[in-house]
């Protein structure tokens, strides 16, 4: 299905879920986390991504995420982004199909686990593309999905009518990352999706990323990636490196469990509970991160 063209820019924030202390979704928390992340100058929010334990959460969850990020999303005239991804392309479809009027875009992950190939996963986008009523945003982790794609596959799938760009986290830059920013398709963006490289992806030519540890100094993530898309080159270099410094702390446990307890500590969620399987991050990986953040906005 062809729609509008969506230009995928700045700096997007997959929020986290945060948790009461009984265990309950913590509404207000996460409401107030989307707003100060729009406030703050991010272009947009992504609800139900990996960042949202979203494999924990129930449908009931579920849809409050989406509703609150929603509105805060309208009331700032932002991107809204939610997460559709699936291995199964019929069930993935059917999920995308309820965001026709609540989601500006879907992040679709490349199927995992199954590994069907390049091939397979263009066939994959293929049908989404064509029946989705929202544009969709590639989700490359092969990392997570076992499933890797070299530049030549992402392009292919990047010319697909419906598709938007790419949250490229393959883990690294090699010859693939250069050689897909070198010849994009039209209309096809790339939004960093491995923090710590957010700096030189962006000098490659990416248009922003989606960050978790964005949920942290997002306006310096703001200030990085507008050297970059503004008239203000200088300095990218050290706040970069900073930038990435935190990244590198926030990623130290399983992600998201750093930042829930950043955000704890700063007293703007209620606890930095995580679901089973993860468990909460120790206090030594707290502190160095709350430490590179005081090096970032000091």
């Amino acid at each position: 299905m062809e729609h509008d063209g969506l230009a995928l820019h700045g700096i997007h924030v997959p929020l986290i879920t945060p948790f009461e202390a009984d265990g309950s979704l913590a509404r207000d928390a996460l409401d107030g986390l989307a707003r100060q992340a729009l406030a703050d100058g991010a272009a947009g929010l992504v609800a139900l991504g990996t960042t949202a334990e979203v494999a924990t959460l129930d449908e009931e969850e579920k849809q409050t995420v989406i509703e609150v990020c929603a509105k805060a999303a309208r009331d700032h005239g932002a991107v809204l982004t939610v997460g559709a991804g699936g291995n199964d392309t019929r069930r993935t479809a059917a999920a995308l199909g309820e965001l026709a009027g609540v989601a500006d875009a879907a992040l679709v992950t490349v199927p995992a686990f199954t590994r069907p190939g390049a091939a397979g996963a263009l066939a994959h986008f293929e049908a989404l593309a064509a029946t989705s009523p929202v544009p969709l945003v590639v989700y490359h982790i092969p990392y997570r999905t076992g499933q890797a794609l070299d530049a030549e596959g992402l392009r292919r799938i990047g010319a697909l009518a419906g598709v938007a760009g790419v949250k490229y986290a393959a883990g690294g830059i090699d010859g693939d990352t250069v050689a897909l920013l070198a010849d994009l398709p039209p209309g096809f963006a790339v939004l960093a999706g491995d923090d710590p490289f957010l700096l030189p992806l962006l000098a490659m030519g990416a248009t922003g990323g989606i960050l978790a540890s964005a949920h942290l100094a997002t306006a310096s993530f703001v200030e990085l990636d507008a050297h970059f898309t503004g008239p203000e080159r200088s300095g990218e270099r050290e706040l970069g490196a900073r930038l990435a410094r935190l990244s590198a702390a926030c990623f130290a446990e399983p992600n998201p469990t750093v930042i829930k307890g950043v955000l704890h500590a700063q007293g703007r969620i209620p606890t930095p509970d995580v679901r089973l399987p993860l468990l909460p991050a120790g206090p030594e990986s707290v502190a160095a991160a709350l430490a590179a953040l005081a090096a970032v906005t000091a």
